[in-house]
């Protein structure tokens, strides 16, 4: 399975028209919020299944602020992160994920790319396809293929 995650597209077209390019093939698309309008201009051009999350800019909705889904038999905690305090570090994150006895943790938020595996858990942050603080404006895809998790992130 191919999973496609997104961040933080801010309402920006152009790279939402980017994202919509490099999704195509995915069997998923997860958004983790900032802004989730843009999921309905995604759904547009992309068929597959979507799940979302709110983020900090998402106001005037009942949409989740974080999910718990099992996907491929891995069990995801989804959050954009800003509850999180993930500028500064992943360290309630972690403390969470190990809560829900997660095996993949996908956050935005920081607008930077990072992907970690630590204490069994793959902590995956896609950066955002829109406003990058990291000058690498990108989106996560992550393979499951016979249980093996394989997270990276590419440009758009």
């Amino acid at each position: 399975m191919n999973i496609g995650v997104v961040s933080d597209t801010h309402r920006y077209t152009p790279s939402i028209e980017k994202v919509i390019d490099k999704i195509q093939d995915v069997d998923l698309l997860i958004h983790l919020g900032d802004n989730i309008e843009d999921v309905d201009n995604i759904s547009q051009f992309y068929n597959g299944r979507i799940i979302n999350v709110k983020g900090n800019c998402d106001f005037k909705t009942d949409m989740p602020s974080e999910k718990i889904e099992i996907i491929d038999d891995k069990k995801f905690f989804i959050t954009h992160g800003h509850r999180y305090d993930v500028k500064y570090d992943i360290s309630r994150l972690k403390y969470r994920a190990f809560e829900l006895n997660a095996d993949i943790v996908l956050f935005g938020h920081t607008h930077i790319s990072f992907v970690a595996f630590e204490d069994g858990i793959w902590f995956i942050n896609p950066g955002s396809p829109s406003l990058a603080r990291d000058g690498f404006n990108s989106i996560a895809i992550i393979n499951i293929e016979n249980g093996k998790i394989s997270p990276g992130i590419i440009n758009v």
